[in-house]
């Protein structure tokens, strides 16, 4: 006769496969690149308050830009799963080995939709839950599915989506949008593609096997070399502009002042090495790359000390 088994006789899932699923639905929410746009979220929150913020606030507003972030980054790799098998350095993302079903990774972003807005709106204010919904729309909308596949420029006004973080740590203080949290917002825009066309240049191969139509993939290297060196420019002047708008110190003066002056001379070193005939890996364009990361994180960390030292400029 058969027997009916029991719930001791039902296999568990091992906790090793627990652990390897869970990796793969961080791993859909691109941790590396959420990182990046805390960076830039916290020190506007000390440039809001001109001193220390709130502990609870700063942890409220990270779990929400965290949650956020995660879910524009789900959808984006629900919606590129096909272009990402055909490039080497994202073919092994979890939607594109399988590991996760389209079905769970567009209810997991929905999720995480869902719940970072409601948490800003309940926890923070209503303020940063509207910027919040809108970045995420902005980047898995606009970016994702209306300007990569379209238009060279797509990581110009696609790159939108990543300046809102400074508009949210703003909000999450004041309440407001305010012009310092603008001209910061406009820092980040300008820095995108200069920071990104580096990396685009490097992994040009991949981009043009998947039929993505990223600058460098459009034009040559001393035509993107041009745009990286004219964005660096306007960036680093538009650094500047937050010194009387804000205002701001010696600090991020001094820190804006000299890590511009780096990142335009990354940017000038390599258009000579495209003018100079050098093509792929001896353009050395992760060097600006890397530099970039380097460059954001050290003007932001002035953004968050200035007020607490603030040595004025007069």
């Amino acid at each position: 006769m058969a027997t009916i088994p029991t719930t001791t006789d039902s296999p568990s899932v091992p906790p090793l496969a627990r652990r390897s699923t869970v990796a793969n639905y961080v791993a859909l929410t691109k941790p590396r690149i959420i990182e990046l746009l805390l960076v830039t979220t916290v020190p506007v929150m000390f440039l809001a308050e001109r001193g220390v913020p709130s502990v609870w606030l700063v942890v409220a507003t990270l779990i929400g830009g965290t949650l956020s972030a995660g879910a524009a980054n789900t959808f984006n790799s629900v919606y590129d799963r096909d272009i990402d098998a055909l490039m080497h350095r994202t073919s092994n993302r979890p939607m594109v080995t399988g590991a996760i079903t389209t079905r769970n990774a567009v209810l997991f972003g929905a999720v995480l939709t869902v719940i970072s807005t409601l948490w800003f709106a309940l926890v923070v204010n209503v303020l940063s839950a509207l910027l919040s919904l809108a970045a995420i729309a902005l980047y898995a909308v606009g970016y994702t599915i209306l300007l990569k596949r379209r238009t060279s420029q797509n990581i110009v006004w696609g790159g939108i989506a990543g300046c809102m973080p400074t508009l949210i740590g703003w909000s999450a203080v004041t309440g407001t949008v305010g012009w310092p949290a603008v001209v910061l917002f406009l820092v980040i825009f300008f820095w995108t593609p200069p920071h990104y066309w580096p990396l685009s240049m490097a992994f040009r191969d991949d981009y043009s096997t998947a039929g993505v139509p990223m600058l460098p993939v459009e034009r040559g290297p001393v035509a993107v070399g041009r745009q990286i060196v004219a964005y660096s420019w306007v960036m680093v002047a538009t650094s500047l502009v937050l010194v009387p708008v804000a205002p701001m110190g010696w600090v991020y003066v001094v820190t804006a002042v000299l890590s511009g002056a780096l990142f335009i001379a990354e940017a000038h070193r390599l258009l000579r090495a495209a003018r100079g005939g050098a093509t792929g890996t001896a353009l050395k364009p992760m060097r600006l790359f890397h530099y970039s990361i380097t460059y954001v994180t050290l003007v932001f960390l002035a953004v968050a000390v200035d007020p607490l030292l603030y040595f004025p400029l007069s």
